[in-house]
């Protein structure tokens, strides 16, 4: 898996290039025009106002003068853009740039700044509740990884993400995961035994809460596959969306596309049984292990 060209998006990137996105529209300018006055190409721009790429001071200030901001914003959003590079450079995923896909460290920074994280899963165990070894027998199965160093360090990316869960300020965590997931025999038995009771202990913590759709539920909207929603602390900032597939992982941001996936989550998690029965059944697959 190829590692990105630019640096991930961080939360902050994002708000900064949508403010300088909505500066460039309300002064009727094309990305076409700012890239012919930054002298470089419009996907740049683009990415600029996407959050994926550091924005160099006077890149910054060329904007802005274009835009017609006044001394508030320019200070503002100066500001803005010292941090979010600052945060860039600090980002401990940056260590793993050979190993990560573009969407993975996109994810990680992502991850690492949210306040709240809701995901279905219906083929594995999600992320942040795995053990190091179901880790590692998905990374083995997956085929990415060819080389036991990889895989060693795959598992230590899961891992380290996990810490998030007790910082602090713990990111909250609402996991709804479909029956399967939790009776596939991932590692084999001993492996998947500690797996379930990993889960349940992390079910009776204050800031995660785990719910099961059983088989017996039949069809349901979001049988379409996995997808997580992260939800950020920062005041006007949007939820975004994360879809995985054989071929890779696609972000959604925009906020109509994110409100699609929103509706999926709460059908699924209304489809889903209370928490207290999902340990019950949890419980019961672990105990009916051979």
């Amino acid at each position: 898996m190829a590692a990105s060209s630019y640096p991930p998006s961080t939360v902050l990137g994002r708000q900064l290039g949508g403010e300088l996105r909505t500066l460039r529209e309300q002064k009727g300018l094309s990305t076409a025009d700012v890239a012919a006055a930054l002298e470089c190409t419009k996907g740049k721009v683009s990415r600029i106002e996407n959050g994926r790429v550091p924005l160099r001071n006077p890149d910054l200030v060329a904007m802005l003068r274009m835009y017609g901001a006044d001394e508030s914003t320019s200070e503002r959003l100066g500001s803005l853009a010292r941090t979010a590079n600052r945060r860039r450079r600090a980002g401990w995923w940056n260590e793993y740039g050979t190993l990560l896909a573009d969407t993975y460290r996109d994810f990680i920074a992502m991850e690492a700044e949210a306040s709240l994280v809701r995901t279905f899963q219906s083929q594995t165990v999600p992320a942040l509740l795995q053990t190091a070894e179901y880790a590692q027998a998905l990374a083995v199965a997956s085929r990415w990884w060819k080389r036991p160093e990889e895989i060693e360090q795959f598992v230590a990316v899961r891992i380290k993400r996990q810490l998030r869960l007790t910082s602090e300020e713990p990111l909250r965590v609402w996991a709804v995961i479909a029956e399967g997931a939790l009776r596939q025999h991932v590692g084999g038995p001993h492996v998947m035994r500690a797996q379930l009771e990993h889960i349940t202990h992390w079910a009776q913590q204050e800031h995660v809460t785990v719910q099961v759709v059983p088989f017996r539920t039949g069809a349901h909207a979001s049988m379409g596959g996995p997808y997580v929603l992260l939800s950020f602390p920062d005041d006007g900032s949007l939820d975004v969306a994360l879809l995985d597939n054989p071929s890779g992982s696609i972000w959604l941001e925009k906020a109509e596309d994110v409100a699609v996936y929103r509706t999926l989550w709460d059908d699924v998690r209304t489809s889903a049984l209370s928490p207290a029965d999902s340990v019950q059944l949890i419980n019961s697959i672990k105990e009916h292990l051979q």
